[in-house]
C-alpha cells in the first residue's frame, strides 16, 4: 500500500505530511513516558522484523499480492500505539529513502495511513475485542489477528480518500476497489499477526510487554530477521501489490512511471545492479540492520520522565 510519487497532489501531500509530523512529535513524547530505554532492544528488533516481513509479498486472488503492514503487531509487541507509530514510521522512512519503496513526496501520506491510522485502528480494536473475550491473554492472538485484518482495510480506505482528493481517481471507483482488494490482504495480515503473537507467547514471552522475565538475548531474533530479509524475501510473489493492481485496473499507474526521480535511492527496488538475487539478499540485510540501528537509537534517546 506504499503510495509512490505522482499518485497524490501537492496539497494532499503537504497536508498529510503536516499531520504525520505532528502525530510523530506527539508519539515521541508519549513513548518517552510509557516506553523508555529499558525496552530499546525490543523496539529495534520489532522494527527490523517488520521491515523484513514487508519484503515478502504473498499472493492473493486475481494476480494481486499483499504484504504485512505490521501496525497492529508493532503496537501489541511494544505495548503502546505511540511506540508502534515510531516503529512503522521508521520502516517507511528507510524504505522510501534507501529502496524507493513509497515516494518521498508521499511519505507523509504513507505514514498517516499505515503508521497512524493502521496502528491506532489495530490497537483500539484489539483492546475492545480483548474486553469482549474476557481479557484472557490466550485470546490475544485472535483479537489482534482480527484487528490487524480490519486495520489494513481502514488504512486502504484512507489511501483511497487521498487518491480521490488528489483527483487521481473518482471516489466512487477507487474506494470500493481498494476496499475489496485489501479485505483479502487483510486476511493474510490477520493470520501473520496472530501466528507471530502465538509464537512469542509460547517461545519468547520476554519480547512481549507485561512480562517480568529477563530479556533472553539477541541471537535467535537476529538470525530469524536475517533469514527473513536475506533468504525468504527471495521467494516473494512478483505480482503487483494491492495499490499497484488498483492503479493498473483503473488506469493511473502511469502517473508513477512518468515521475522524475527526486532523491536517488541506492538500493531501489531492493536490488543491486548486476548481483541478481544476491543483491536482493544484501539489500534486505542492509535494510533490516538500518531499521534496527535507527529504532534502537530512538529508544535510547527516550527517557521516562520519572527516570
Amino acid at each position: 500500500m506504499h503510495i509512490p510519487d505522482g499518485f497524490i497532489s501537492v496539497p494532499v501531500a503537504g497536508a498529510t505530511s503536516l499531520a504525520s509530523a505532528a502525530a510523530l512529535f506527539i508519539a515521541f513524547g508519549r513513548s518517552e513516558e510509557a516506553f523508555g530505554i529499558r525496552r530499546a532492544p525490543i523496539l529495534g528488533l520489532t522494527t527490523a522484523f517488520i521491515f523484513a516481513a514487508q519484503m515478502i509479498n504473498f499472493p492473493v486472488a486475481g494476480g494481486t499480492s499483499g504484504h504485512l503492514l505490521g501496525g497492529t503487531l508493532a503496537a501489541i509487541i511494544l505495548g503502546s500505539p505511540w511506540a508502534g507509530m515510531l516503529c512503522i514510521a521508521t520502516v517507511l522512512i528507510i524504505q522510501a529513502v534507501l529502496f524507493a519503496d513509497g515516494g518521498i513526496t508521499a511519505l507523509g501520506a504513507n505514514i498517516l495511513n499505515m503508521g497512524v491510522v493502521g496502528v491506532w485502528t489495530g490497537w483500539i480494536l484489539t483492546q475492545t475485542l480483548q474486553r469482549l473475550f474476557g481479557g484472557s491473554k490466550g485470546r490475544l492472538p485472535l483479537a489482534a489477528g482480527i484487528a490487524a485484518g480490519v486495520s489494513v482495510v481502514v488504512a486502504a480506505v484512507a489511501c483511497a480518500i487521498e487518491l480521490a482528493l488528489s483527483g487521481t481517481a473518482p471516489v466512487s471507483i477507487v474506494l470500493p476497489t481498494m476496499t475489496g482488494v485489501h479485505i483479502l490482504i487483510g486476511i493474510g495480515e490477520g493470520l501473520i499477526t496472530g501466528s507471530v503473537l502465538t509464537y512469542l507467547a509460547t517461545a519468547r514471552p520476554d519480547l512481549l510487554p507485561g512480562e517480568e522475565q529477563k530479556f533472553r538475548g539477541w541471537l535467535v531474533p537476529i538470525i530469524s530477521i536475517f533469514l527473513i530479509a536475506g533468504v525468504l524475501s527471495l521467494f516473494a510473489s512478483a505480482w503487483p501489490d494491492g495499490l499497484e493492481k488498483v492503479a493498473e485496473n483503473i488506469g493511473f499507474i502511469n502517473l508513477a512511471e512518468n515521475v522524475r526521480v527526486i532523491v536517488p535511492t541506492p538500493l531501489a527496488d531492493y536490488e543491486i545492479q548486476g548481483l541478481g538475487q544476491i543483491g536482493t539478499s544484501i539489500a534486505g540485510l542492509v535494510g533490516a540492520t538500518a531499521c534496527f540501528v535507527v529504532a534502537f537509537g530512538i529508544a535510547k534517546v527516550m527517557k521516562p520522565k520519572n527516570a
